[in-house]
């Protein structure tokens, strides 16, 4: 069994023995048989608290409906009436102790649920809840031990992929389900839990085509169309998902799906792109285990990086996403703190990348591959990070957050026509109003010899304090390379803005340069009385002999100066 959400229903509460029921049990026994049969729980526990007023007493009515709350999704009412029947009884069925443990499961109770299943007998089913147990309370040991009792059934088989699933193993979780699927054709709920596996590779067409299969004799089926909606999420966009899923809104008739499943509403909330996360996720936080992990996402995407500090401070990942979304935060912060903390921060930040980066499960995955890309991103090591990036640059070309990082790497490395490239073809304007993406591009732009545009950026940023900071890396890259009319321009404004000394002796330096370059025919002659013009705005003994013998030049070479 899946066991895999607190709100699906376990297999194997026992089923009554229907030659315990009197004639009138029998009477309404095609009745039940009938609710069973289309899955309508509603319609069954109607019926059993019915005869439940007529006969409190009668053990097997309450077996019934203990097992079709647990189906409707409803433990705690399944775990109530489980305890009525061992109040009930004068000796009552151990097993309904295993029973009372799987309800308490689902219930989140872990511990409450361990102790009940060893007051139960030793059977398949209680190795099972055991086993989960042990999964939930982090307990390795028993974890290994209970591993070892499980059988070849298709139930044990079942509760060991559901294991391997929860742990990301989604490979080992996909052998098991078609080994089973092969032996039990009739069996199509198998399908979608191949599908389950195919959507967490990344497989996304693969799971639509194998979950057609469950979906042409269920197609009501609010798991597979919620799975369904996902691979169309991931496939396309969120409204293709989001129609998808009012395919059940519409099969719901009154009720209303969209407002009574929770997973349905957490996933409403993804497509949306965050509409109403505030208002839904926080309830529903580690039920599914996605929503905390949504929530951080969408603070982080709100430039709140202090809440979704808060929601994975002390979150111990155990899966893939959620090591990511920790590094992610974690990285976020440091950008912001001072030196120390940052430090701090950023060691967490490259050790989350590193361990997913690393696995086994993840190493030859394109999100594997980004994070290990991410932790030398943060060691500052980038001729490794472009070992990483170019491995997936074929997938994600069109992607804006793989060429923010790509074309800031492949410059930081040397490589400033490809950084020019990628940088140019991003076209998120979040990305492109951030100033290091105009610091990076300005200098990008200089490096491969199209100073101007990089002064075109600087002029069109208002002036403030990055718009200064762009100008000392405009005046220091292009006196650099050697486009000294530019950096000239750049020293000049800065000067004027700031009379530190050391920008005169820059923009003195620059003015010279570009002076040997008009006289070597490198510049346009024209260039010289703009140099002219921009040291008359210094007040310096010097001045005037560095234009004394540029005026001179001028007038032997027939430019004229304004």
């Amino acid at each position: 069994m899946m066991m895999n959400h607190r709100s699906r229903a376990a297999a194997g509460p026992r089923v009554p023995d229907k030659s315990k029921e009197g004639s009138e049990s029998k009477s309404k026994t095609p009745d039940l048989a009938e609710f069973l049969e289309k899955r309508d729980w509603s319609g069954a526990i109607t019926l059993l608290e019915y005869k439940r007023q007529g006969s409190s007493h009668d053990a097997s009515n309450l077996e019934w409906l203990a097992y079709c709350y647990f189906h409707a999704g409803d433990p705690g009412k399944a775990l109530e009436t489980y305890r009525d029947l061992l109040r009930l009884e004068s000796d009552p069925d151990p097993t309904c102790h295993t029973l009372c443990a799987a309800c308490l499961f689902y219930l989140g109770r872990y511990q409450e649920a361990e102790e009940e299943a060893l007051r139960g007998p030793n059977t398949k089913l209680q190795t099972r809840v055991l086993f989960h147990c042990a999964h939930k309370l982090g307990d390795e040991n028993k974890l290994m031990t209970y591993h070892q009792q499980l059988s070849d059934s298709i139930e044990d088989q079942l509760s060991l992929a559901s294991i391997h699933y929860l742990r990301s193993h989604y490979q080992e979780a996909t052998d098991i389900y078609k080994r089973l699927l092969l032996d039990n054709r009739d069996n199509l709920a198998l399908n979608v839990y191949v599908a389950l596996c195919y959507n967490k590779l990344d497989y996304y067409d693969v799971s639509l085509e194998i979950l057609g299969a469950y979906m042409q004799q269920y197609p009501d089926s609010a798991l597979a169309v919620n799975l369904k909606a996902c691979n169309q999420f991931k496939l396309f966009n969120g409204k293709a998902a989001e129609a998808e899923l009012r395919k059940l809104h519409k099969n719901a008739g009154s009720s209303d799906a969209f407002a009574d499943n929770d997973l349905i509403r957490h996933n409403l909330v993804v497509f949306r792109g965050g509409q109403n996360a505030l208002q839904v996720l926080p309830p529903l936080l580690g039920v599914p285990p996605e929503a905390r992990l949504n929530l951080v996402v969408h603070h982080l995407r709100g430039g709140e990086p202090l809440e979704a500090l808060k929601l994975v401070k002390d979150l111990e990942p155990t899966t893939p996403q959620e090591y990511v979304l920790k590094g992610v935060t974690h990285a976020t912060i440091g950008q912001y703190m001072d030196q120390l903390d940052a430090e701090e921060h950023l060691k967490l930040a490259q050790q989350c990348f590193q361990i997913v980066g690393s696995s086994a499960s993840e190493c030859d995955t394109i999100p594997g591959r980004q994070c290990m890309a991410s932790c030398f991103y943060l060691l500052r090591q980038f001729e490794d990070v472009l070992v990483y990036l170019k491995s997936i640059a074929e997938f994600l070309k069109d992607d804006d957050n793989f060429n923010w990082n790509y074309g800031i790497a492949t410059a930081a490395s040397g490589d400033y026509k490809t950084g020019e490239e990628a940088l140019m073809s991003i076209q998120s304007e979040s990305f492109r109003l951030e100033y290091a993406f105009t610091a990076w591009l300005a200098r990008c732009h200089i490096m491969n010899g199209k100073a101007r545009l990089a002064w075109e950026l600087y002029l069109r940023m208002d002036t403030n304090d990055e718009s200064f900071a762009l100008l000392q890396l405009i005046a220091n890259d292009c006196y650099k390379v050697g486009a000294f009319v530019y950096a000239t321009m750049a020293f000049d404004v800065l000067e004027r803005l700031d009379p530190n000394p050391d920008y005169w002796e820059g923009k003195r330096g620059a003015a010279i340069g570009a002076f040997q370059m008009i006289v070597a025919g490198q510049e346009p002659k024209e260039s010289l009385g703009d140099i002219v013009n921009m040291l008359r705005n210094t007040s310096n003994p010097q001045v005037e002999y560095i234009i004394r013998t540029l005026t001179i030049w001028a007038r032997e070479n027939g430019v004229p100066l304004q």
